[in-house]
């Protein structure tokens, strides 16, 4: 297993292509032709993809994934027409050279499938025509091609969690107790977790955490509320999440607002101030492969992602998808205001 923190290098173009099968994939997961510009250069690895969370089939269950990680790079979106999910890359180890303290290539042997693959078929492999429809291919609608479903229960995925390097023993223990609690004490559900969900807001001052995170007893309105004001945020502006109580009022009982659910990984952010880092309007749907525009745009914001510390079955995922944040639950921060504060918080904690 390659660890998170441990060096690598991105194999050769020519090596690349020796492994990869006609659809230019290994066992289903496709190299992208984006990735080629990372051939021989050299990062830290920044999780290992030993498990993600399943975005197409709408089951959001964790899926195990074999022989992957992920480096310090997302999608940029150019060979998919401008798609602005800027997901976290997979990259086989196939792909990777390991790298020593001393910084020389350890000897490893690249994979070699049956067949090879030409860069022409690593571009054509991207779209497909379907009754007149484009269809794009990725990696994240692939998903299901090179995951395989991982039960809740099965401990693997745990011990896991902390042997890859991804999360500290600490960490580890926090999400366990935090799962244990949830479930043990059907803190998740509308009304018979509300005694569980009172205690845990009361206690969790002894550790300095955030409130319960799930909360749909207090959606309070069958369709979401109108935004009062629009903010059209542009990249580099500063704004602060609005207190989760505030967010909550603008939720639907589905808890959305105009479609865009507001999930528990969001909730830690609540309250602190970050960068905008662009605006959300097209995205590939990954259930489907078709490209999709928002009605009401979103935006990203610097360094939030999903964490899930939350989320049951995808807690550990290490994927680290951005969240997607309506307007509504956000306001604009001057720069002035900032300084005069000292800056407020413009990271994740």
């Amino acid at each position: 297993m390659i660890k998170a923190g441990e060096y690598v290098e991105v194999r050769s173009r020519e090596e690349i292509l020796a492994s990869l099968d006609k659809n230019a994939t290994i066992d289903g997961m496709p190299f992208m032709p984006q990735m080629f510009e990372y051939c021989g250069k050299r990062f830290t690895v920044y999780k290992n993809a030993y498990k993600t969370c399943d975005t197409v089939s709408g089951k959001y269950i964790g899926l195990q994934v074999d022989d992957a990680v992920h480096l310090p790079i997302r999608c940029d979106g150019k060979a998919f027409d401008g798609c602005q999910a800027a997901c976290l890359l997979f990259w086989r180890t196939a792909w990777l050279k390991p790298v020593n303290e001393s910084g020389d290539v350890r000897m490893s042997s690249p994979a070699s499938a049956s067949r090879g693959c030409t860069e022409a078929e690593v571009l054509a492999a991207t779209t497909r025509d379907v009754d007149g429809r484009k269809l794009y291919r990725c990696q994240a609608t692939s998903l299901l091609a090179f995951t395989r479903p991982m039960a809740w229960w099965d401990v693997r995925q745990y011990a896991n969690a902390y042997r890859s390097g991804n999360w500290s023993i600490a960490q580890v223990l926090r999400g366990l107790t935090y799962l244990g609690y949830t479930y043990g004490t059907r803190a998740h559900r509308p009304k018979i977790g509300a005694p569980a969900r009172w205690l845990y807001n009361k206690a969790r001052f002894v550790w300095g955490g955030i409130p319960f995170p799930r909360r749909p007893d207090l959606f309070p309105q069958k369709k979401s509320a109108a935004s009062t004001s629009v903010l059209n945020l542009k990249p580099g502006e500063f704004v602060r999440v609005k207190p989760f109580e505030e967010i909550l009022a603008t939720l639907g009982k589905d808890g959305s607002h105009r479609g865009l659910m507001f999930d528990a990984e969001l909730v830690p952010y609540c309250g602190k101030v970050f960068r905008v880092k662009t605006r959300v309007e097209r995205f590939i749907d990954e259930s489907c492969g078709e490209m999709r525009t928002l009605k009401t745009p979103a935006v990203i914001l610097d360094g939030v992602v999903c964490q899930s510390k939350y989320s049951g079955q995808r807690m550990f995922c290490p994927r680290e998808i951005f969240s997607w944040w309506r307007e509504a639950w956000l306001e604009r921060v001057e720069p002035m205001v900032l300084e005069e504060r000292g800056g407020g918080h413009r990271e994740a904690a």
